[in-house]
């Protein structure tokens, strides 16, 4: 059995481990470990390899798929025509994740607060997230005209229920000791909102957010494509191409729309980030 000498020294501050700067390459969250090959290599690979096999299948199906070079020349010589589109396109799809945003979280919160609400709300919200919504598309054309409100329409009502679902989780999932420990404060209800169940609901909202950002784009794409008499934004521009059998501005268009959610997926994940330094999330 080895004894330890009680009267041994403490360590002092300098020989104690100290954590390397987030800008080191030893850190394991490293702002810069991008740099590392081990980070970039793999899908390196990964896309020289769907490359070729792309080169592959367009050579065998030239019906089907385009060329990649005439992917790239259609984006480079018409690249304000996409442009354009992709402005049209993220305009609408951000304007109705705006909308669906703040109509599910008051929506929420007015749950979370009252149980006789939530039994009538909830059921009404899984019948329309079950409904097929390119199917009444026509029907807010002629409803709403052929301007960008049925299309801000239907991207909101896309992202309303995952906002809905999680952010009500969220505020009910609050541990009944914390609860316990405000009301012996005589915390009131919006005390309670304030401070415990809002910040307890952030990191679902957050997973919700990740879902849905790239959801907008679909639904103002599915709006665009459903909505006859649209003449402008990516859905319009895969639907006229595909008509008239341009398969690379078609495939164009889809790359357009695909760093299109790419982009805001990585910028609510920054978001999250600065919001949520707080949570265990962020730490492991």
């Amino acid at each position: 059995m080895t004894v330890t000498d009680e009267r041994a020294p403490l360590a002092t501050e300098s020989e104690r481990p100290v954590e390397p700067s987030r800008f080191s390459l030893r850190h394991p969250k490293s702002r810069i470990a991008w740099i590392r090959p081990s980070v970039w290599a793999p899908l390196l690979v990964m896309l020289a390899f769907l490359a070729v096999l792309w080169q592959w299948a367009a050579q065998e199906l030239p019906y089907l798929l385009p060329p990649l070079p005439k992917i790239g020349s259609s984006l480079t010589t018409q690249f304000g025509y996409y442009v354009d589109n992709a402005l049209v396109t993220v305009g609408e799809a951000t304007g109705g994740l705006a909308i669906g945003f703040v109509a599910a979280f008051v929506l929420a919160v007015l749950t979370s607060e009252l149980p006789l609400l939530r039994r009538a709300v909830m059921p009404m919200a899984v019948v329309l997230n079950v409904t097929p919504l390119v199917a009444i598309a026509p029907a807010l054309v002629v409803a709403f005209g052929f301007g960008p409100l049925p299309k801000l329409i239907i991207a909101g009502l896309i992202c309303f229920f995952p906002i809905l679902i999680n952010t009500a989780a969220g505020l009910g999932s609050v541990p009944l000791q914390v609860l316990q420990v405000y009301r012996t404060m005589d915390a009131g209800r919006f005390e309670l909102l304030r401070h415990v169940r809002i910040p307890n609901a952030l990191p679902f909202l957050f997973a919700a957010l990740r879902i849905v950002f790239p959801l907008s784009i679909v639904g103002a794409v599915v709006a665009e494509m459903s909505a006859s008499g649209s003449t402008r934004g990516l859905g319009t521009a895969i639907s006229t191409a595909s008509s008239m059998n341009q398969l690379p501005v078609v495939y164009a268009s889809i790359l357009v729309l695909a760093v299109m959610g790419v982009l805001l997926l990585l910028a609510v994940t920054l978001v999250e980030r600065r919001v949520l330094h707080w949570h265990d999330s962020e730490h492991n």
